[in-house]
């Protein structure tokens, strides 16, 4: 629910198309609230950046009143679309909601980014588990076939919002290298490398290089400091790099 109103939310976007922002290397993804997104994405054409929407509905059938479905963000040029994200698990959304999501999401034409993340950091290893059951079951209904057409995004949530810290760029690699695993053992090798896997959670200017380079991930899931277009703009030239 943030940015709060249409007009932050252009002025945002507005700030980021000013900068001087290369994506020769980069895929860049805008996620905005699902109702500005029509306005939005009309309002710019261009290949620096792309769209993506918050949520998705798996329910096809047209007496869904207040859902929004593949169809109508495919009629909006939406690519991209999160799925499982840890704000929706906490209201209630289980792994096989995300796994319908997922699977719509595939069926509809858009890229899904499976999110998964544990609430807290346990020395016994417990927390590994939690991440491996969350994938295993967000992908319950994804194909060998279909995984190529995914991404992997890790949010811990213990490191999400004002005053936490991200992981370790060690603790960041150690968690991409377990998700291959999984990923690995439920589909094969050559598809659990070919999955892209992001990181989530407390990334801005100071760490956005280390996560990338040394955490061995292949992009980025950014939340609080995309609210600060110059703040956004300086992590994507950094990223571009």
């Amino acid at each position: 629910m943030n940015p709060g109103n249409l007009s932050d939310a252009r002025k945002i976007f507005s700030g980021l198309k000013k900068a001087k922002i290369k994506a020769s290397r980069t895929i860049n993804v805008i996620c905005p609230p699902s109702i500005f997104l029509g306005d939005l994405a009309s309002d710019y054409s261009g290949n620096k950046f792309i769209f993506g929407a918050q949520d998705v509905s798996f329910r096809q059938e047209n007496e869904s009143t207040g859902e929004i479905g593949t169809e109508i963000l495919k009629s909006l040029g939406i690519t991209f679309v999160i799925v499982g994200h840890s704000e929706r698990r906490a209201l209630g959304e289980t792994d096989e909601i995300v796994s319908l999501k997922a699977r719509a999401a595939i069926t509809g034409g858009l890229i899904p980014i499976i999110c998964v993340g544990e609430p807290e950091r346990d020395a016994t290893g417990a927390y590994l588990r939690t991440v491996e059951e969350q994938l295993s079951g967000s992908l319950a209904k994804i194909s060998r076939s279909d995984i190529k057409k995914v991404i992997i995004a890790y949010e811990p949530i213990w490191s999400i919002g004002a005053g936490h810290k991200a992981p370790s760029s060690s603790q960041i690699h150690q968690m991409t290298l377990f998700i291959r695993k999984i990923l690995s053992r439920i589909y094969n090798r050559k598809a659990a490398m070919d999955v892209p896997i992001l990181y989530g959670g407390s990334v801005d200017v100071d760490n956005c290089r280390e996560i990338i380079r040394h955490g061995e991930t292949d992009g980025l899931l950014i939340g609080r400091a995309s609210l600060n277009q110059f703040v956004l703009a300086d992590i994507l030239k950094v990223l571009n790099k």
